[in-house]
């Protein structure tokens, strides 16, 4: 019960960070009707500006101090980011839980980004066949990820876990079970419950708004909103620009858990259009079952136990499971009629 159980959070705490990048880009494709491949590299913008932030709240100044002496006696460089010395407990507090607190910085730039890249490329190819948008948008993806390592280099960028949420919680205790029968990361609780409030915060907002209601009446005719005299273009637009934050945010929180590096957008790019395919094509509740659903598979798959069974299962179960639900219904899931079908 207790492998069970760690399993079954491994999947959902996978699953949250694939769910999360493929409520994006169903998003995009379900209001735009773009096929984004640039969508990882949003993932991965998203971490570097936790990244980009770390760097900026952790410039240092040095002093002397004539108290403290090397080996060969002379004074030593005293080195304080100036966050600290500007702050003091606070600052060291910021410095702590730079990761969360990035996330002001990565709402307005992501937000930015994804805007600028709709109106700047993607606008000009929402009549243009499925093809060339995955060509121009995978290119995109690659410009990207160079830019990305020209200014950070090529290896992973490790960022620390906040000191109070480091260690693991006590999860048996909670369930009743016997004393440290089970424990989890706390970190990786919390991407959880992030990833649950961004999942759900993003179906409030189109559910429960009236901005929300017309986004959903585009989705599903955009011509007859267009009739009406609103402007769904620039709806639109400011629905990229969500999409980019989601993305975005899901990278920043994630940096904890695995270091960011320059191809990390490619690395989840094709696990999140395998989660989009099998919830269904436009079916955002489709994105989020299917982004769990893999993500608990392949954490049972990557067992001991079912590897020395099925070598290299953890690796193919996903595209397996894919391959099946696909036979069974081709839409996917959740998929709607009529949707990438000629």
């Amino acid at each position: 019960m207790n492998a069970f159980l760690a399993q079954l959070l491994n999947g959902l705490d996978k699953g949250g960070a694939y769910a999360l990048i493929a409520l994006g880009l169903t998003l995009v494709f379900g209001t735009l009707g773009v096929v984004n491949f640039a969508h990882g590299a949003l993932f991965m913008l998203g971490c570097f500006c936790a990244v980009t932030f770390r760097y900026l709240i952790t410039i240092e100044t040095v002093t002397i101090d004539p108290e403290k002496l090397s080996p060969w006696g002379t004074p030593l460089e005293v080195r304080t980011p100036l966050v600290q010395n500007w702050f003091g407990d606070f600052g060291a507090v910021l410095v702590d839980y730079s990761v969360p607190i990035s996330l002001l910085l990565a709402v307005p730039a992501m937000l930015a980004i994804g805007i600028a890249i709709e109106r700047g490329l993607i606008k000009h190819f929402y009549k243009r066949s499925h093809a060339e948008q995955i060509l121009v948008t995978f290119g995109l993806a690659i410009v990207l990820q160079e830019i990305v390592k020209s200014f950070f280099g090529a290896n992973p960028v490790p960022q620390p876990i906040p000191t109070d949420l480091r260690g693991a919680a006590d999860i048996g205790a909670w369930l009743g079970m016997e004393v440290h029968a089970l424990t989890y990361p706390w970190w990786r609780l919390v991407y959880l419950a992030f990833s649950l409030l961004v999942i759900g915060g993003v179906f409030a907002f189109l559910q429960f708004t009236t901005f929300g209601m017309v986004v959903r009446a585009g989705m599903a005719d955009r011509e007859t909103v267009g009739l009406m005299g609103i402007d769904i273009d620039r709806r639109f637009t400011i629905v990229f620009g969500l999409a980019a934050v989601v993305a975005g945010v899901a990278g920043v929180m994630y940096t904890p858990l695995l270091p960011p590096n320059y191809h990390l957008g490619m690395d989840f790019l094709v696990l999140s259009f395998v989660v989009v395919v099998v919830g269904g094509m436009g079916s955002l509740p489709g994105a989020v079952v299917a982004g769990f659903l893999l993500g608990i598979l392949q954490s049972f798959a990557s067992m001991t136990e079912v590897k020395s069974l099925i070598p290299g299962i953890d690796q193919v179960i996903i595209y397996l499971v894919a391959v099946v639900i696909l036979l069974v219904r081709p839409r996917g899931l959740m998929g709607r009629r009529g949707v990438m079908e000629s």
